[in-house]
Order: C-alpha cells, then sequence, then structure tokens
C-alpha cells in the first residue's frame, strides 16, 4: 500500500505512531475492555489524562503558572464570541488586527458584542504582501486588548513579531502555530487554538489564559463559553470532547518524545524552505507574500498558468499527494504542512513539483 501525503489544511494528518497507537487502543483503553469514547469523564482513567495532558502541554509551552490551561468545545469560531463576552468593559473598545481572513472572521464577531476597532495590517508592494511591524500598528491607547492572528491559513500569511505594547492584553489564534514553534507566553494574556491541525482531532479548543483574566465575562455570557465557570470545573463543566482530548494527549507525548517545540520548529523550518526553493527557482510557480511574512504552516502559491490548477491537484492526487487545492476566496495551490507531515512527505511533493513543471512549461 502506497502512504498518503495529506496536505490539507485542517482536519490535518496525525503522526503515524499516535494513530498506531490509538488503533490499540481503541477498543481496550487503560485495559479497560471498553474505548475512550466509552468511558467517563468522571472515571480515575480520564481524570488521570486530563491531569497528565495539561502538565504536558505546561512543559512544552513552558507555560508560566500565572496561567490556567482550558479544553473547551466549538473551534475558534466559538473564542470569536466568547474572548469579547469575557474580556471586554461595558461601554470600551477593543482592536482587532487584520492580516487575513480569520482575522477578519474574528473582528466581524467581535462586533457584536463590543465596539470593534479593526485595523489593517497588510500592505502590498509590485504585487508583493507583507504585514507591517507592530510598532506601526495604530492602537487605540484606551482598548480593552488586542487581537491578532499570527499565521493566516488561507493566504498563507505570518507574523512571526510577537507583540509587545505597555498595559496591554495581547489575544492571539494560534490555532495553525500553537506547538509549532518557539513562543514567550509571558507575552500574552491569552492564547487560543483549535485542535485539528497541530494538536490533535477537530472538537478541541485549547485556551492558555492569566488566571487574573478569569473573573471579568458578562452576565449574558453563555456558561459554556464562561471561562472562569470552565476553570471552576477544571474544563468539564459538560462532557467532553474525550477522544480529541485522548488524541492530543498523545500528541503531547509525540512531541516530547521527538525532542520538544525547538526540535520540531527546525523540522518545519526546514520542510517550508524546500518547498519555497522550489516555488522561486522557476517562473512556472508564484508565491505573492513576502519572505519575512510567508508562513511555514501553510505553502501557498499559484501556477503560472491558472488553468493548470486542477490539473496539478488531479495529478498530485494520482501521486498520493491529498488536498492541495487552496480555499475558493483564494484559489490557487496551498500545501499544508503542519508538524505531523514528515519531510518525507515534502520531499515526495518537491518532486512531483519539478515533474510537472517540467511536463507543462510550455502551456
Amino acid at each position: 500500500m502506497n502512504y498518503i501525503y495529506n496536505f490539507s489544511a485542517g482536519p490535518s494528518m496525525l503522526p503515524i505512531s499516535v494513530m498506531k497507537k490509538a488503533h490499540q487502543d481503541f477498543r481496550n483503553w487503560c485495559n479497560l475492555g471498553s474505548s475512550i469514547l466509552e468511558i467517563s469523564h468522571r472515571s480515575k482513567e480520564f481524570l488521570e489524562l486530563q491531569k497528565n495532558s495539561k502538565n504536558d502541554l505546561r512543559e512544552l509551552l513552558n507555560i508560566p503558572n500565572n496561567y490556567e490551561i482550558l479544553f473547551c468545545h466549538g473551534g475558534a469560531r466559538g473564542q470569536f464570541s466568547a474572548i469579547p463576552m469575557n474580556l471586554s468593559e461595558k461601554n470600551s473598545q477593543v482592536d482587532y488586527i487584520y492580516s487575513g481572513y480569520w482575522s477578519k472572521k474574528a473582528a466581524e464577531e467581535a462586533q457584536k458584542y463590543c465596539k470593534t476597532n479593526i485595523i489593517h495590517v497588510l500592505q502590498e508592494i509590485d504585487n508583493i504582501k507583507y504585514v507591517l511591524p507592530y510598532h506601526k500598528w495604530n492602537i487605540n491607547l484606551n482598548s480593552d486588548y488586542i487581537h491578532y492572528c499570527p499565521n493566516e491559513t488561507i493566504e498563507g500569511i505570518a507574523i512571526y513579531e510577537e507583540p509587545i505594547f505597555k498595559n496591554k492584553n495581547i489575544i492571539g489564534d494560534f490555532s495553525s502555530t500553537l506547538l509549532s514553534r518557539v513562543i514567550d507566553i509571558s507575552k500574552y494574556s491569552l492564547i487560543y487554538a483549535s485542535a485539528q491541525k497541530n494538536i490533535g482531532a477537530s472538537g478541541l479548543t485549547i485556551i492558555i489564559v492569566k488566571k487574573e483574566l478569569l473573573k471579568k465575562s458578562k452576565k449574558f455570557t453563555p456558561s459554556i463559553l464562561d471561562y472562569n465557570i470552565m476553570y471552576n470545573y477544571d474544563s468539564l463543566f459538560n462532557t467532553p470532547t474525550n477522544f480529541s482530548w485522548y488524541l492530543s494527549s498523545l500528541i503531547f507525548k509525540w512531541l516530547k518524545k521527538i525532542g520538544g517545540i525547538q526540535k520540531i520548529e527546525e523540522i518545519n523550518q526546514e520542510k517550508s524552505k524546500l518547498l519555497y526553493q522550489v516555488i522561486d527557482s522557476s517562473n512556472f510557480y508564484k508565491n505573492f507574500v513576502h519572505k519575512k511574512n510567508r508562513s511555514q504552516m501553510n505553502v501557498v502559491f499559484q501556477l503560472k498558468n491558472k488553468f493548470l490548477d486542477n490539473l496539478f491537484v488531479k495529478e498530485a492526487q494520482l501521486n498520493n499527494l491529498y488536498a492541495l487545492k487552496n480555499h475558493k476566496i483564494a484559489g490557487g495551490i496551498r500545501a499544508s504542512i503542519y508538524n505531523s507531515m514528515p519531510l518525507a512527505g515534502i520531499k515526495k511533493l518537491v518532486k512531483f513539483m519539478l515533474y510537472f513543471k517540467k511536463k507543462y512549461s510550455s502551456l
């Protein structure tokens, strides 16, 4: 059987070793004779998993003790609503940095709950897009918080500079970034990430939040989105997504085994470098993002002839390279190369891209 390399933007592929472990445990988890899908979240076995997964994540990301880790429902979109309901004050303003599709969607949701200042930081020169450095962001002096997205999956745009604003709460949507590179948690008031890219399976959302912010929610905030309630119930206010949580716990251990966040960052840099080298080496493939803002997670490119897009995707799939079509609003090709994509998958894609270029360069 030929191995399939899945370049989907999410849900994304998982490490083979993790999938094998999950398969092994599926019908007999912890020697209970039952699946993790059937076990109560109140059982001592699940509570042990809960404790260990939090400890592993805290160790991986070097999370300070004054931060709490919450495991929640609703994906990142759920947090688009939860954040303003939990962290904005009555009649106050919040700042949203607009760098692409997902930061725009977060801002649109926040507008339902508070006065939202949308700050456009995406610029373009000679058809090349780049992000303004954070010291040029037009931040409101009286805003309750600043929200931004360090990696826009559709446009393939990343912000590697960690923003520093004195006496400001910095909120980060790290859905496609968390666990892929080293970050300084202490620079943020809250980080959130849906699980289906670098963390595990869809259905789970991880929130890392300063404990001092846990009692600021508005009275109308739904209990399931209230950070203080989730904290007081240790993320077990209602039945959690057991299987997603379990898979995430396996990912944490996998990352620790291969060398932690620093090691996976080195691997991710190598993977993206190989793809961008192929793109930059000819006029057949084009990337329109400045090198300083190119995503290491989502390598987006166009073919010189857009009518070749569907053929590229079709032939790639015949070569066991799956899900390379980009989102419909952007078009072109997108290779999402999250943590679980092995270097072998990148090398196979590079080989295919060189073959495809040679075959169709005359068109």
